[in-house]
C-alpha cells in the first residue's frame, strides 16, 4: 500500500492573522506544512500572521485562498471536520486519536477542516465532511481557539508519522545475558572483597536483590561497559593527579 501523505489543513473564513500564523506555528511543530485559506475576512497576504508565526514561514509562504471550501478540498477524499457533535447530521465522530490513525493508515488525500474563531464551521460546511473529529472537553468550558485546536490535531497526527519514531541513536541494541551476567560477577566479586555482604546468612538475598536491579532494567551494551568501568575504578588504586 501507498504511503499516507500529511493531511491538508484547512482554515475557513479564519478572522485574525495573527491565529492564521499561530496556526501556521503549530503545524510546522508537528511536521504538516499545507495549508489552505477559504475567504480570510482580511484578505491574503496577512501583515499579521508572519510575526505570530515565529518562524513558520514556510507554512504562509506555501498556503492557498480558495473561494469556497468544496473548492479547498476538491483533491482530497478524506475530509474530518473539527467541531462539537451536531444533533441535525447524522454522520461518524471520531476522536484525534482514531482520526490519526485512520489518516496514517490509508494512501488518500486527506484534509482537516477548522471553522472561523467566533462561530466555527457551518452546518452545510460540516456536512461536506465525512467525519467529525471532536476533542474531548469541559463541556463547561469548550473555550478552545484556532491555533489550539489545529496543535491537537496536528500533534495526534504526529504521533503516527514519522516524527514518532525515536532517532537512530536511542535504538541501541540490548546487551546480552553474558554481558549481564559479566557486570553482576565483577561486582559480586569486589563487594565480597569488601566485605559488603553480611551478615553471612543474608548474602543470597542480597546478591538476589542487586541481581534483580540490573536484570530489568534493559541495558545496553554501551551502559554495560561503562558501570563496569565505575567498578573497576572503584575497586583499584587512584589515579595518580600529578
Amino acid at each position: 500500500m501507498e504511503a499516507s501523505s500529511p493531511p491538508v489543513v484547512v482554515l475557513v473564513r479564519p478572522q485574525l492573522g495573527e491565529n492564521i500564523g499561530k496556526s501556521a506555528r503549530a503545524m510546522l511543530n508537528f511536521g504538516l506544512t499545507e495549508m489552505r485559506l477559504v475567504a480570510p475576512r482580511d484578505g491574503w497576504p496577512n501583515p499579521s500572521a508572519g510575526p505570530a508565526a515565529a518562524g513558520a514561514d514556510i507554512v504562509l509562504e506555501r498556503a492557498r485562498v480558495f473561494d469556497s471550501v468544496p473548492d479547498a478540498i476538491a483533491d482530497c477524499s478524506a475530509v474530518y471536520a473539527s467541531t462539537v457533535r451536531r444533533r441535525e447530521l447524522v454522520m461518524p465522530v471520531a476522536t484525534p486519536e482514531a482520526m490519526a490513525r485512520a489518516i496514517a493508515s490509508s494512501p488518500q488525500r486527506s484534509a482537516i477542516l477548522f471553522g472561523p474563531e467566533r462561530s466555527g464551521l457551518a452546518t452545510d460546511e460540516v456536512a461536506l465532511a465525512q467525519t467529525i473529529v471532536t476533542v474531548p472537553i469541559n463541556p463547561k468550558f469548550g473555550s478552545l481557539n484556532l491555533a489550539q485546536a489545529v496543535i491537537l490535531l496536528a500533534y495526534e497526527w504526529s504521533k503516527c508519522s514519522k516524527l514518532a519514531v525515536p532517532p537512530e541513536k536511542a535504538l541501541e541494541p540490548i546487551a546480552d545475558q553474558g554481558e549481564i551476567e559479566g557486570l553482576i560477577g565483577q561486582l559480586d566479586v569486589e563487594l565480597e572483597a569488601k566485605g559488603y555482604f553480611h551478615p553471612p546468612s543474608r548474602t543470597q538475598a542480597t546478591k538476589n536483590t542487586l541481581r534483580t536491579i540490573f536484570t530489568k532494567t534493559g541495558w545496553s551494551s554501551r551502559e554495560v561497559k561503562a558501570v563496569r568501568g565505575v567498578i573497576r575504578a572503584l575497586a583499584g588504586e587512584p589515579r595518580s593527579r600529578g
